[in-house]
């Protein structure tokens, strides 16, 4: 597992030194608690999106990227390594 800079003023910048491979992000708030699992066949790509002008209009999104503090990746051989992992890790 990466953990990436606790930083929300610097989670930009860091995002875009994501792998691209597949995998799953889990982003997580000041407290250290999981508020989000995804997968990814893309980390840097899917990650990214999040703080995109387009996910800024989406009230749920934008309330979501808001709360980030930190962001951990697991990077899988596979997009379906990925969303086992994804499922596992969200039960």
């Amino acid at each position: 597992m990466e953990n990436l800079k606790e930083n929300s003023i610097n989670l930009e910048e860091t995002v875009k030194e994501l792998p691209e491979n597949p995998g799953v992000y889990l982003m997580k708030n000041t407290s250290g608690e999981i508020i989000y699992v995804g997968k990814a066949k893309n980390l840097r790509s899917r990650v990214k999106s999040y703080f995109s002008k387009s996910a800024e209009r989406e009230l749920k999104t934008s309330h979501l990227v808001k709360k980030i503090h930190s962001i951990e990746i697991i990077k899988t051989a596979t997009e379906y390594e990925a969303l086992i992992l994804d499922n596992k890790m969200i039960k």
